[in-house]
């Protein structure tokens, strides 16, 4: 088992390396990607330095698996090049979630769908992870008609130059901006560049992606992304009108159910969760779980996940387990 992590010096291949190491992933020969300004360089796995080799090599290679987290241009490029080369190539960035004839996959979800000719798959976004985590149980049982979702996400979804910015505001020092304005002490209400509709793309790819990964196109989903100051994951306010009625009870119980969900949500000792406790955790945290009176059948809660864990790197890794137990690869 040949696996290569391309886009091994970023933030999110860090974590992919991290979980491949916690998680004991079965490999024979593990191969550290990057662009050609990387190449050379070195990364630690295991407590030894690695060198870097660059993107042709690795085809050359002939991996029996990619764990792609380099952006959707490197995506585009040479996905398909491992791809042909045999190589099953799971995919972090945004380039493949919405291509029909690609897959996109949460393996709590929808794993049984991959087949071994599967050879480019997607991940989906780190914020939709964490919302299908707590919806599909939902939907399975009540059947999800609208979702109204505010995110308030981490700058680490942004990436090294934005907690670079976090950084040096922090200090008062000047430097490089990842925003347009300051995050310090703000919030931005904006996550990816403004559509044509006057919402932005991450935005979309929450409506986009949950339709696609639950397979249902009459789920409504509208959303409101906003980049607060936080490091350790992301946050979601939902409100969801079903069907069908329900209990808060039962809500509890079926999320309690769920694998990698727990449900942390005792308003009398103040327990809901955060993202500075849900930082470094694989599992999805739902709380402030209650009725919303103002119309029926309807729920309101909140969502907390490591945004580089869950929602990147253990997913992917999670993927990459399947297609192995399953004999995928």
């Amino acid at each position: 088992m040949k696996v290569a992590v391309v886009g091994a010096t970023g933030m999110v291949g860090t974590i992919i390396l991290k979980v491949l190491e916690e998680r004991n992933f079965p490999f024979t020969e593990l191969y550290f990607v990057a662009s050609e300004r990387s190449i050379g360089t070195e990364v630690t796995f295991k407590n030894r330095a690695h060198k870097v080799i660059g993107l042709q090599e690795a085809v050359d290679l002939k991996p029996d698996l990619a764990l792609f987290s380099a952006g959707g241009d490197t995506s585009l490029e040479w996905a398909p090049k491992f791809a042909e080369n045999g190589t099953t190539v799971i995919d972090n960035s945004s380039a493949w979630r919405m291509d029909k004839t690609k897959k996109l996959i949460i393996p709590e979800i929808n794993a049984g769908e991959l087949t071994s000719e599967d050879k480019i798959i997607a991940n989906p976004n780190c914020s939709t992870i964490q919302l299908l985590m707590a919806l599909k149980p939902l939907h399975d049982k009540y059947t999800i008609k609208r979702v109204v979702v505010s995110t308030y996400q981490s700058i680490t979804g942004t990436g090294v130059k934005a907690v670079q910015q976090l950084e040096n505001e922090y200090r008062g020092a000047k430097g490089e901006m990842a925003y347009a304005y300051p995050i310090h002490k703000n919030a931005l209400p904006q996550c990816d560049v403004f559509t044509e509709n006057g919402y932005t793309k991450e935005e979309m790819k929450l409506t986009n992606e949950t339709k696609k990964i639950l397979g249902d196109d009459t789920v409504l989903v509208s959303a409101t992304a906003i980049r607060i100051p936080v490091v350790g994951g992301h946050s979601e306010s939902v409100n969801i009108q079903f069907e069908n009625d329900f209990t808060e009870g039962d809500v509890r119980r079926i999320l309690s159910d769920f694998p990698g969900v727990t449900v942390q949500d005792n308003p009398e000792l103040n327990t809901y969760p955060m993202p500075i406790y849900a930082e470094g955790k694989d599992d999805v945290f739902v709380g402030r779980i209650r009725r919303d009176y103002s119309q029926p059948n309807t729920l309101n809660m909140w969502i907390v996940a490591d945004n580089l864990r869950k929602g990147a790197a253990t997913n992917a890794v999670q993927i990459a387990e399947y297609l192995v137990e399953n004999k995928l690869v």
